[in-house]
């Protein structure tokens, strides 16, 4: 016969009970990062831009530093890096529009062309086509196009309004790049008086060590891009195919997007010598592009990367998919380097046992590298961590370079020599 206790808890299988406690947590989790997710897709105008200027920031971080060793002032520095920058983007982009303009006719010469030739095998190739079934077929394309015109229309004018934010987007992002270059460690020094005491070390610790992974991951993309869209391009110029710079610009920008923006750049490319030169020579650039891919692949990132920023490809394919799933064209640009941040983050966390924030150098490779002793110098970083930079200010990102710097309870730490 049951007992009268109220309390049913031991009458309960333990395995269920277990299941239970799980369940609840686990829910309770899931419902955090909605709302969480949900924030940031409601923020995202200011999201995405803050997320841009971090990794260029990660990005235009070195050479600020260079430029305060020359003993030039941080918010000079900064602005230097800049303006270069922009530079650069402005004058690349105007050198690809031109070429893009300038062999725009040519391309449509050889796409009339090719699509002659395309009627031509349908009408006397193994098909034999009428010629009326193909105009048909064109004037129900027509037909179909004039009748969505509102919708097209109507895309037309999102596209305005999308070009709007894009130019509020890039504004903000240069307002936040330059106090993310001039002022990165009071910035971040701010955020962690937000963390208890007791854990400040480790959570600083991590933060900058995801900085270091990111400036790492950012550097060695940039440096792989630029091969990829030489070595495409240096194929499609003896191929002789159009648009060269235009279509290797294309793989210079497609390569920020690990495995997956490579190939659909190289896919581009191979179209487009497919339409122009023919079937041969799209199987040479395609033999091409999978030659330069190997080589990043395979030699490229294992040796820029190395060992602190190294991800499994099934995790960059699944970060890149659910980027995109999640925030389109941004979250497949960001997911990969968010996910190098928190390779890093995590792995200090769950490694070092005595974190010294001081001790990490944001702007080397061995940065990134966690310290189970937490030692400076244990996984060989010999010297990085005693670089002191002549600066009134901060560094760039969110820590500075190593040296005797403010730690986040407002004390002066001095490291240790290497």
């Amino acid at each position: 016969m049951l007992s009268e206790d109220p309390d049913v808890t031991g009458w309960v299988p333990t395995g269920l009970r277990v299941a239970a406690a799980l369940s609840w947590r686990f829910l309770v989790v899931v419902a955090a990062l909605y709302v969480v997710l949900w924030l940031i897709g409601y923020l995202s105008v200011v999201v995405i831009p803050m997320s841009i200027a971090l990794l260029l920031a990660a990005l235009m971080a070195p050479a600020v530093r260079r430029l305060v060793l020359w003993r030039v002032p941080r918010p000079i520095s900064a602005v230097i890096v800049l303006i270069l920058g922009l530079g650069v983007v402005g004058g690349l982009l105007t050198f690809v529009i031109t070429q893009f303009t300038s062999g725009l006719p040519a391309l449509q010469q050889q796409l009339n062309l090719s699509l002659e030739q395309v009627e031509n095998w349908l009408i006397n190739g193994p098909l034999h086509l009428r010629e009326t079934q193909i105009e048909d077929f064109i004037n129900n394309a027509v037909q179909l196009i004039q009748q969505n015109q509102a919708s097209i229309t109507a895309g037309a004018l999102t596209t305005a309004g999308a070009v709007g934010e894009i130019l509020t987007g890039f504004l903000l992002t240069l307002f936040v790049l330059i106090f993310f270059l001039v002022g990165g460690e009071q910035i971040w020094t701010f955020l962690m008086r937000a963390v208890p005491q007791q854990i400040r070390d480790r959570a600083d610790t991590a933060g900058r060590r995801g900085f270091a992974s990111l400036v790492s991951y950012v550097r060695a993309t940039a440096a792989v891009a630029v091969v990829d869209g030489v070595g495409i391009g240096i194929g499609l110029w003896i191929m002789s195919v159009p648009l060269v710079v235009p279509l290797a610009t294309l793989v210079f920008l497609g390569a920020f997007v690990p495995i997956i923006g490579a190939v659909v750049a190289g896919a581009v490319a191979v179209l487009v010598a497919l339409v122009t030169n023919g079937f041969v020579t799209a199987l040479i650039v395609l033999a091409i592009v999978v030659g330069v891919m190997q080589l990043e692949g395979n030699v490229l990132q294992p040796l820029l990367l190395g060992r602190a920023v190294r991800l499994h490809p099934l995790a960059v394919v699944l970060a890149i998919t659910a980027g995109l799933v999640a925030a389109g064209i941004p979250g497949a640009l960001l997911s990969v380097p968010l996910l190098a941040v928190l390779n890093a983050a995590v792995k200090s966390l769950v490694n070092e046992e005595l974190p010294d924030p001081g001790a990490v150098d944001v702007l080397s490779t061995e940065g990134a590298l966690p310290h189970p002793t937490g030692e400076p110098g244990t996984s060989g970083d010999t010297g990085a961590a005693s670089v002191t930079a002549p600066d009134d200010g901060a560094a760039s990102g969110p820590a500075r370079a190593a040296g005797p710097e403010s730690a986040p309870d407002g004390k002066r730490r001095e490291h240790d020599p290497a």
